[in-house]
């Protein structure tokens, strides 16, 4: 049997967990568009940021498979587990939400989930 300090340690931990579990499910819903921002070239790293535009340049990495887009004038980077499944070419239009990073100098937007991509393709 269960003293009665066990007790509330135990409610206060079903308590946290339910907590933690309603705060999931409501981010889940609301989604990222809240709390990311317009890329800009003084975005700083690991901010959420979103990007939308017409595809410039799409390049297949070789090693690796990753893909390379140039989105007005921004390079847009999408790990090979992502890229395998999209079909992007130049003159479509994508919106994006992706994580800002420094790669040899330059901001470039990387791309973490596939839900985070959207292309709308020009016929």
């Amino acid at each position: 049997m269960l003293g009665r300090q066990e007790r509330i340690a135990v409610c206060l931990l079903i308590g946290v967990a339910v907590c933690v579990i309603a705060a999931h499910a409501v981010l889940g819903l609301v989604g990222k568009q809240p709390f990311a921002r317009p890329f800009t070239a003084n975005a700083s790293d690991g901010e959420l940021v979103i990007v939308e535009g017409t595809v410039e340049r799409a390049t297949l990495i070789d090693n690796g498979g990753h893909l390379l887009l140039r989105v007005d004038n921004h390079t847009v980077f999408v790990p090979a587990g992502i890229a395998q499944n999209l079909s992007v070419h130049n003159g479509d239009t994508i919106f994006a939400y992706g994580i800002v990073q420094t790669y040899r100098g330059d901001k470039e937007i990387v791309i973490n989930a596939a839900e985070d991509i959207h292309i709308t393709t020009v016929p």
